[in-house]
């Protein structure tokens, strides 16, 4: 085996039902120890292919592979109990009959003192020493997920599969529980995709995200990357609130309430959209009746008129009636800041921090 075979590979994953590709083309590359998270929403097909790299679903096409190992291609398909994969799901799928520590032996092989000393390692390792001999009916929801967690990594996977494990706790407990399985994986230097529809999750919690929609990964990247370099509109909103501009290209310029944007290789009569989130921009009062003076790096700046304002316990959500052509745009302020409505102030923001996306 050569360092280029190790970890998860998937190649042009494709499923189809009732004559509907569900999921087109999916590849994917996980090292060990690294965690990609598929991100996007209900029904893009983020399940379904995690379905077809456990061997839960065959594939239509395409190809999976562990350490070099073809797992599914056009003339293989390895049954999932023979996958050497871990699988962590939202209701936890305990056995209700089965004890803590017999729970967490599920699966394990060796002689009994091998299994006993696995399982006495994993409860400690989940801070559950002691539990052994609990049901799963006595544990708190975050004590269910921990054993949940011990039992998948029991077996020393080589690929841990995990389709929403934390959806199903409150936010007290999440976040915890999010980074010590986290560190546990890393530690166990097992190769993770996980499956999520929250953004704020996958930017915790993952390496890589690729990020899918309507059945195909549409971009990939480390979470920086894909926040801030999102391919189109709908990539940027998927992590935020965001703000449109729309304007029209005339000789390689779009002319905007907040100056000319230059949007080069792009023909004239092009619609375009001009992408802003709300933290981006930049608000100050009319003091002088001039409007304030930005920096090189600023924009024009552009009046607008409060329309609401509402405080959400991190920040300030101010929205604004623009004077230009009575758009409506929103900006958040990390702090208490709630101008009252009718209030005049002006907008700016720096050219750096938005985006510009063709139309059609």
């Amino acid at each position: 085996m050569t360092g280029s075979e190790e970890g998860l590979t998937v190649e042009g994953l494709t499923r189809q039902f009732a004559g509907r590709e569900v999921v087109s083309d999916v590849s994917l590359r996980v090292l060990p120890g690294q965690v990609t998270c598929l991100l996007g929403p209900s029904g893009c097909g983020k399940s379904t292919t995690l379905r077809m790299i456990a061997g839960v679903d065959r594939p239509d096409r395409g190809s999976v592979r562990v350490d070099g190992r073809v797992l599914s291609d056009a003339q293989t398909h390895v049954a999932p109990e023979l996958r050497h994969v871990g699988l962590m799901f939202q209701d936890f799928a305990l056995f209700p009959h089965l004890s803590v520590a017999e729970n967490v032996a599920f699966g394990l092989t060796g002689s009994k003192s091998e299994k006993h000393r696995r399982v006495e390692d994993m409860l400690e390792r989940v801070h559950l020493e002691g539990f052994g001999a609990a049901y799963p009916h006595e544990l708190s929801g975050g004590e269910q997920q921990r054993v949940a967690l011990a039992r998948a990594i029991a077996p020393k996977p080589r690929i841990m599969l995990m389709d929403e494990p934390f959806s199903g706790l409150d936010n007290r407990l999440r976040d915890g529980i999010r980074d010590e399985t986290l560190d546990i994986l890393k530690e166990e230097n097992t190769a993770v995709v996980l499956v999520t529809h929250e953004p704020e999750e996958a930017m915790r919690m993952a390496d890589e995200i690729a990020l899918m929609r309507g059945g195909k990964v549409i971009q990939t990247g480390a979470p920086y990357n894909v926040y801030n370099s999102p391919v189109d509109r709908q990539a940027a909103a998927f992590f935020s609130d965001v703000n449109v501009i729309r304007g029209t290209v005339e000789g390689a310029l779009t002319d905007t309430a907040f100056g000319v944007f230059l949007v080069p290789g792009v023909e004239d009569g092009t619609e375009v959209e001009i992408v802003i989130r709300p933290q981006h921009l930049r608000i100050d009062f009319d003091r002088d009746g001039k409007g304030p003076h930005p920096t090189p790096e600023d924009g024009v700046p552009a009046r607008g008129t409060v329309v609401r304002a509402r405080y959400m316990g991190h920040e300030s959500l101010i929205e604004f009636r623009m004077d230009h052509d009575r758009s409506t745009l929103r900006a958040s302020v990390p702090s208490v800041f709630l101008p009252q409505p009718g209030t005049a102030l002006w907008l700016m923001f720096r050219r750096g921090r938005c985006f510009v996306f063709p139309l059609g």
